[in-house]
């Protein structure tokens, strides 16, 4: 409606501009016409008057006295000298026509003047000779006389006859001079009685010449400007209206595309897989659809910037192209990419596309002067039956994707049904989760931490376990993804400090401290000092016996926020320690920027520690660090005596793992013989190879620990 504003709006204007162009022209014409029109009257006017004297000179006694001297009788006919006393003499019709044809011969001098038609009127009333005629049948007995055409004279002739005057018709143009020359009517009067008329031709080629040019070119440059206005205006409505039309097909396109990537967005591919099924339905073919996941884009975005991520994703989605050709690709969200084969394809092109665009990755993507290597997940799904819904062909292509990231990522995997029972089995885990909470059914386990000098029990660092009343222990590599996926996690880990503080405020040994894990997806800057400080207010431990371990992908994210936050830990008294130390990518860097309290070296290193001069020397250098730093040295994973005697040799000051002392729960007798409980060490006896634990692994063993989650 607006647009249709703007445009009435113009065509309002240009009527204006066009009406007082009009206004201008009209007013133009009317005083060229008066002009004219002027000039005609006066040619008239005089010539009627030199046509008056001309009878009354040539008609008077002159004439008579001449006609006497001839000495004819038929002069007595011929030349009536009975004529009345008026201002015209009456002159006899022959002696009028002579007379008449004599001025006609005068008017042979004028170059703007000639004569076009002599009509002569019957004797008596000539109005009414008129009265009733038509075009060109002007009256007419044996004494009247026509020379030349009459067409076009009759409306001439009784505007004479009425006014007794001379009469002028003038030729109407629109632009320009009249087209035509204009006519006079001259009565021809004979005493009282109007005898007959001459019509005359006027060319008025010369009339007001230099008035109507300069009318003319000032009308032109009225024209002009006018146009030259309008042509502007028209300008600049066409490129108002050209950068509207930009804004809405940019609108448009982003109302459908991805503005990232160029790629149709979430809408328009839900659409052409609707039409896609539909079209399947009619025809009985098959259509499959692949989901694409991008794996560890978070990893890159941490690392390398949101802006190489996003040119990550803008190659990402050129290979796309290339691998798939005419079929349709999307992208989803943030790194999920869909492909739609719309084409009746059977199995073995769908699985080779698919194996094309893994290999497509193979090759890294330099960006910023580093390469990146790629890595997609790929689920595909087809709809075997004509009933498939658009819904249910994305969960199945879901489904696979979910199997595909978890079989080491970098493949593509064909949705089965047995993955639905997997996911129902995943929705069900969620459902006790949250029950799980709500009915206390968790339970923490605690691994001593030695100090390496004395082997005097320095610590625990807590271990989550979930005892579920039906399905007995679940491992918390089972449960703690799901409490992710689920956005359980943070609860979870609100559960764990508490109780890990409540339950560290009831030993006996007032020394000993707790060492809680915080990850990534549980930590919140702004809000994980508020949990830790609610966790030691109500439980009443003292904040020097709390130590809050991170990891360097935490640092990561938000260094900022991260580091505010961590400071704010600190300030309260709380211990702050660096997991997995070594594996990240910047340690030393983080270090710098935040003042850790403890490096803890991970298990990684610790494994072959004597077996790889390499690892020792890693080992070695980070003790080192940590002396001159003044931080607590903690290694993990310790599975037999030569680690130890070499972590010792290194100078580290604490250790933990499975030959020092399992995980144990400590309040299933009273506090204040936790010490009693913990294993007396024998640094010659063989570690029990048999033991199996979820957080420890033996020398030919191992298995991952999963670290407590907290928030």
């Amino acid at each position: 409606m607006r647009n249709i504003g703007k445009l009435a709006g113009v065509f309002a204007g240009f009527m204006i501009v066009v009406t007082f162009a009009g206004a201008i022209h009209g007013a133009n014409l009317w005083f060229s016409h008066s002009l004219y029109a002027r000039d005609a009257m006066d040619a008239a006017t005089r010539f009627e008057r030199e046509l008056q004297d001309y009878i009354k000179t040539a008609g008077g006694s002159t004439a008579n006295s001449s006609a006497v001297r001839s000495g004819l009788r038929s002069s007595i006919d011929t030349w009536n000298s009975d004529a009345p006393d008026s201002e015209m003499p009456y002159v006899a019709p022959a002696k009028l026509e002579h007379l008449v044809d004599g001025f006609l011969r005068h008017l042979l001098v004028h170059d703007d003047m000639h004569a076009r038609s002599v009509v002569w009127f019957a004797a008596g009333d000539a109005s009414e000779a008129l009265a009733g005629r038509r075009e060109g049948t002007l009256p007419a007995d044996g004494r009247t006389r026509k020379t030349g055409s009459t067409s076009g004279l009759l409306p001439l002739l009784k505007e004479m006859l009425a006014t007794r005057q001379p009469a002028i018709e003038v030729a109407h143009n629109l632009i320009g001079p009249p087209s035509e020359p204009s006519l006079i009517a001259l009565p021809i009067l004979n005493g009282s009685q109007i005898a007959g008329a001459i019509v005359l031709i006027q060319d008025q080629a010369t009339t007001g010449v230099f008035l109507t040019e300069f009318l003319r070119f000032g009308l032109a440059i009225l024209i002009g400007l006018c146009a030259t206005a309008m042509l502007l205006a028209g300008f600049f409505v066409w490129v108002r209206f050209r950068d509207r039309l930009k804004d809405s097909q940019t609108i448009q396109f982003l109302a459908h595309h991805d503005a990232l990537t160029g790629l149709p967005n979430r809408t328009v591919f839900a659409t052409k897989l609707n039409e896609a099924l539909r079209l399947a339905h009619a025809k009985a073919t098959n259509i499959a659809v692949m989901l694409i996941d991008v794996d560890k884009f978070k990893k890159i975005n941490d690392t390398h910037g949101h802006a190489v991520g996003d040119l990550f994703l803008q190659v990402i989605s050129d290979r796309l192209r290339s691998v798939f050709g005419n079929h349709t690709v999307a992208r989803l969200s943030g790194d999920e990419f869909a492909v739609l084969i719309a084409t009746d394809t059977d199995r073995k092109t769908l699985t080779r596309l698919a194996a094309t665009m893994i290999e497509a990755t193979r090759t890294p993507t330099r960006i910023s002067g580093k390469d990146l290597q790629i890595s997609l997940s790929i689920g595909v799904a087809q709809a075997r039956e004509a009933t498939w819904r658009a819904s249910r062909l994305l969960h199945c292509a879901d489904l696979a994707l979910y199997r595909a990231k978890h079989s080491g990522r970098s493949t593509f995997k064909w949705y089965s049904p047995d993955m639905d029972a997997e996911a129902q089995r995943r929705k069900e885990l969620e459902a006790d989760l949250r029950q799980a909470l709500a009915q206390d059914e968790f339970r923490l386990l605690y691994q001593p931490q030695f100090a390496l000098g004395d082997l005097r029990l320095s610590g625990y660092e807590t271990l989550l376990r979930w005892e579920h009343p039906e399905k007995g222990t679940i491992s918390p590599t089972v449960f703690i993804p799901i409490a992710e996926e689920a956005g359980l996690i943070e609860e979870i880990g609100s559960w764990v400090l508490n109780r890990a503080c409540v339950e560290a405020a009831a030993w006996t040994d007032v020394s000993l401290t707790i060492a809680v894990n915080v990850s990534p997806a549980q930590f919140r800057p702004g809000k994980t000092e508020e949990r830790v400080a609610q966790a030691l207010a109500t439980s009443g431990l003292e904040p020097g016996r709390l130590e809050i371990e991170i990891t360097e992908s935490l640092l990561i994210s938000d260094t900022e926020a991260v580091v505010k936050t961590l400071t704010h830990v600190r300030e309260m008294g709380v211990s702050v320690a660096m997991d997995d130390f070594g594996t990240g990518y910047s340690s030393l860097s983080y270090l710098s920027r935040f003042p850790f309290d403890t490096i803890k070296i991970d298990r990684s290193f610790v494994a072959t520690l004597g077996k790889n001069r390499t690892t020792d020397a890693v080992v070695a250098s980070i003790v080192g660090l940590g002396r001159s730093l003044g931080v607590t040295i903690t290694a993990e994973g310790v599975e037999n005596e030569d680690q130890v005697t070499l972590l010792r040799a290194t100078g580290c000051d604490k250790v933990q793992g499975f030959l020092l002392g399992r995980p144990m729960d400590l309040t299933e007798n009273d506090p204040a013989t936790a010490q009693a409980r913990v294993p007396v060490l024998d640094l010659d006896a063989e570690p029990d190879a048999g033991a199996e634990d979820d957080d420890t692994a033996t020398a030919g063993q191992k298995t991952e620990t999963v670290r407590t989650q907290v928030a």
